[in-house]
């Protein structure tokens, strides 16, 4: 909010069109400059892919030690939702970038991880509580297996 919102001389003619227009302008380009909600979903994607897909690669070598009939089955699945999440990460990767956004990691505490993101020149603090990390891995690696379910169901068609 700046020193002239509320001011009702502002309104007023005493302020040439021009002027009222350039500053609005302004708060535009400020207010574009930010990060958005849907950056910010990006951001927390791209974080938690990498938690992902070493959660995958786990379950890919318990698998190998495994003695299940449908050991092959499984690790073909398990690569497909991997090839999946590496693509997703490359897309939200390469979307960042273009709007000129960089994700680094900052610091680890007892249930929370921070990072920073710098997003158009401004700079800001991103954390995760490890229980909201633990939920949103779950709800994600469900939605890639539903959609690998899908697909092999439209397959079979």
């Amino acid at each position: 909010m700046s020193k002239l919102d509320g001011n009702e001389r502002w309104k007023t003619k005493m302020i040439m069109t021009e002027h009222v227009e350039q500053f609005e302008g302004q708060q535009r380009e400020a207010g574009s400059k930010m990060i958005t909600i849907e950056e910010r979903t990006m951001v927390r994607d791209l974080i938690l892919l990498p938690y992902m897909d070493t959660m995958v690669s786990k379950g890919l070598k318990e698998l190998e030690h495994s003695g299940s009939i449908l050991k092959r089955a499984y690790s073909m699945a398990g690569q497909a939702i991997q090839r999946r999440i590496m693509q997703d990460t490359y897309q939200l990767q390469k979307e960042l970038k273009q709007r000129n956004i960089r994700v680094l990691a900052d610091e680890q505490e007892e249930f929370l991880v921070y990072y920073k993101i710098f997003c158009r020149g401004y700079q800001e603090r991103f954390g995760l509580t490890r229980d909201v990390m633990r939920t949103e891995i779950s709800l994600r690696l469900t939605q890639y297996t539903a959609d690998l379910g899908a697909a092999l169901r439209d397959h079979l068609k």
